[in-house]
């Protein structure tokens, strides 16, 4: 079976399903030799940016950042739209600050109740959002927000050898990649790889100071808001 996600509205539940039926096998990405090192340096150093914040995962997915991440936090939301997915992080041995939420990242409608965070991390989201809903993301997820906060994206890079290879483009300048499970279904992914250029201009008026890091296999992208 084939399953096209394009970047339209309905994406969103195309893709939900998606990671739903790969919760699974989700997490054996990161177990590539070749990716050890990169994980191994970004999972020590992640806790630092949010050392005594409040903080907003978005899209948490099976969890593999939150444990590393909200090491040091005074309280950690972790959500996701999937329970398939959230069910696996929820029983990872995890920071007691640690509580999850299940909410759609795009209108983030069902944690309006929540008090302005001070920081926000996501894991391997950037990529899958499409270009052209990047610009309003940002400033949906700034809006949730106080002054001040720190703002964490981890992403991954495009690597030949390592990679999924990209398999088209649209007119958005989107890239997409054809993924297969081990149910045998195929999917079409989009999948886009910013160069830091790229990602900094899609920031908006709040972010100060953004700081790029590239790994062989990862970027991380930090900066505070305004």
């Amino acid at each position: 079976m084939r399953e096209t996600l394009a970047p339209g509205e309905d994406s969103v539940a195309a893709m939900a399903a998606y990671y739903a039926r790969r919760a699974a096998e989700y997490e054996s990405v990161y177990a590539k030799p070749e990716r050890q090192a990169d994980l191994r340096q970004m999972e020590a150093e992640l806790a630092a940016p949010f050392a005594g914040r409040r903080v907003l995962e978005i899209a948490c997915g099976t969890g593999w950042w939150t444990p590393h991440a909200a090491r040091e936090a005074a309280d950690w939301l972790a959500t996701d739209l999937n329970p398939e997915t959230m069910a696996i992080a929820q029983a990872k041995a995890l920071p007691p600050c640690v509580r999850f939420a299940t909410a759609d990242a795009y209108t983030l409608a069902e944690i309006a109740h929540e008090p302005p965070f001070s920081a926000a991390f996501a894991g391997c989201w950037w990529s899958h959002v499409p270009l052209q809903r990047l610009p309003g993301w940002l400033a949906l997820l700034h809006s949730r927000l106080a002054p001040g906060a720190r703002v964490v994206f981890l992403d991954n890079s495009y690597v030949q050898t390592s990679s999924t290879p990209l398999t088209r483009t649209d007119d958005a300048c989107n890239t997409y990649q054809q993924r297969r499970l081990t149910d045998g279904s195929t999917h079409e992914v989009l999948k886009n790889f910013p160069t830091p250029e790229q990602a900094i201009a899609m920031l908006g008026p709040r972010a100060r100071q953004p700081q790029w890091t590239a790994h062989t296999h990862y970027w991380v992208l930090q900066y505070e808001l305004a």
